[in-house]
């Protein structure tokens, strides 16, 4: 141990190095990771495996972190953010958007056409969280990092160009204002978590799904269809938090506390957002090796969107103003982040 001595004799030694290891067993931590895609997916693989390492290698092995991906310790994906609040599981990471109107702040991020770039927004998110949510909306939970993903697009078995092509379509949408574009564009919403999607294509109980590029190589969505559309600029984007059960937490010694903290927080949440961003291109490149069709919208074919979408800013606004929150001020404050990042 550091504190060892090098003069201490052979008994002392002895000792010393008996009493430092019953404190090591005492102290030792088994921290369980819950969340809901399989293991070789992007995210377990290039953010939540990097920062349970991290961790572990960090407290000389005294935290060990169990990885539980696929749902393993049981319960839905919904469900994840309740199991961290019980102490179900220790840690999970989830989509925000899967408790639909429990955590509202955090949608500014998740408006159509909001963020550019998923490190720039990720970086807002932390600084906003800290500011507006930490002892708000998340208070019964404690947040080890805040994200988004690149930018979400379209996929689905048929082309699609405008709003109008997306007419009757059923198509999955990964949260409450992504489901509202839907229905915008004249398309039918149809709520299910990530891991469901490559069943409903194959059954055809959708048409189509909304997520990034970077989730399709896991699910294999370019086998399953053809058509995927792209936007100048993200048509929507998903928030993510790795949150912590708090007595969990409080229960720590404050050195491991501070293992935990080292690896938590602004530079994490912009890590973890970024990975997501970056791995976009190999599972886009996977389609393109397929052959399938991608189409890809410049500035002018977007704004028929962004018009379609612009509703739904009014809206969020107005129901902001509901729960005594000013929507709008958030919007702006995530834009000056962004674009303070991004300079």
């Amino acid at each position: 141990m550091m504190f060892r001595r090098t003069l201490l004799g052979a008994a002392g030694a002895a000792l010393a190095t008996a009493l430092t290891a019953t404190t090591a067993m005492a102290q030792d931590v088994t921290l369980r990771m819950h969340q809901f895609l399989p293991p070789q997916a992007n995210v377990p693989r290039l953010v939540l495996d990097v920062w349970a390492d991290k961790v572990e290698e960090d407290s000389a092995g005294r935290i060990k972190v169990e990885r539980y991906p696929s749902m393993q310790l049981g319960g839905t994906p919904p469900e994840l953010m309740d199991q961290a609040i019980d102490g179900v599981a220790d840690i999970v990471w989830t989509v925000v958007g899967y408790t639909p109107g429990r955590y509202p702040s955090t949608e500014v991020f998740e408006l159509p056409f909001m963020v550019d770039d998923a490190r720039a927004a990720s970086s807002a998110y932390w600084q906003m969280f800290e500011k507006h949510m930490k002892d708000g909306e998340f208070k019964d939970l404690h947040i080890l990092g805040t994200w988004v993903h690149g930018p979400g697009l379209i996929h689905a078995n048929k082309e699609v160009r405008t709003p109008d092509d997306m007419e009757g379509l059923k198509i999955r949408g990964g949260s409450r204002l992504v489901n509202r574009l839907l229905e915008l564009t004249g398309a039918t919403p149809v709520g299910m978590p990530v891991p469901a999607i490559p069943e409903g294509l194959s059954k055809g109980v959708i048409d189509g799904t909304t997520i990034p590029w970077e989730v399709t190589s896991a699910l294999k969505v370019a086998e399953l269809v053809k058509n995927h559309t792209e936007f100048d600029g993200a048509l929507y984007t998903l928030t993510f938090v790795l949150a912590m059960n708090k007595d969990r937490y409080d229960s720590l010694p404050d050195d491991l506390k501070k293992v935990i903290d080292d690896n938590s927080g602004l530079e994490f949440s912009i890590f973890a957002g970024g990975a997501q961003a970056d791995a976009d291109g190999p599972a886009r490149q996977l389609a393109v090796d397929l052959g399938n069709n991608i189409v890809t919208l410049n500035d002018e074919e977007t704004q028929v969107w962004r018009d379609a979408a612009q509703p739904i800013y009014e809206e969020w606004i107005a129901d902001m103003q509901g729960k005594g929150i000013d929507g709008q001020a958030l919007i702006d404050e995530a834009k000056s982040l962004m674009d303070a990042y991004q300079k």
